[in-house]
């Protein structure tokens, strides 16, 4: 694992999503399955009141600067952010290469140096793993390592930063 990176993907909660991840998302404000500046527009002319609002990012009912903003940041791609959802960081890395290898452990950090702290309860059998204890508005630094069978682990991965976004 010495070296290598994660791929990490931060999610802002279970109804939340970027545009390219799923085919609905809170922030597809006219339902036709992608989030663009046709959705940006629609928050706009609801925000000001020249369109119903029906949009429930902020809120049910709520259409202000917050939820165009909101909207034209999962237009570029970024996470639409729904007020009170849970946040999480999906985690993917490649399989080592070494022989012998039964899992992965995988550490959190506050800091790209460390310290790290193990964030799974049981060796990860996958090249993926679900952090849903992150807080919004918080960095962190996730590095992998891979066990053997015996118990014997590697060294961490490269650390890769993940910023969970404030609702």
């Amino acid at each position: 694992m010495r070296g290598q990176k994660l791929l990490v993907v931060v999610v802002a909660g279970l109804a939340s999503c970027s545009s390219s991840m799923f085919a609905q998302s809170a922030c597809d404000l006219n339902g036709d399955g992608t989030v663009n500046v046709v959705d940006g527009q629609l928050a706009v002319n609801m925000s000001l009141g020249l369109t119903p609002c029906s949009a429930k990012i902020a809120g049910q009912g709520v259409c202000n600067s917050t939820v165009v903003q909101r909207v034209m940041n999962a237009a570029l791609g970024m996470s639409c952010v729904v007020d009170g959802t849970a946040h999480s960081v999906s985690l993917t890395w490649s399989p080592s290469g070494s022989s012998g290898v039964a899992g992965y452990n995988v550490y959190r950090g506050s800091s790209a140096t460390g310290p790290f702290i193990k964030v799974n309860a049981n060796t990860i059998t996958a090249t993926t793993y679900s952090d849903g204890t992150v807080q919004a508005g918080q960095t962190y630094y996730y590095v992998a390592t891979a066990v053997t069978s015996a118990g014997a682990e590697s060294g961490y991965s490269t650390a890769t930063r993940a910023v969970v976004p404030s609702p």
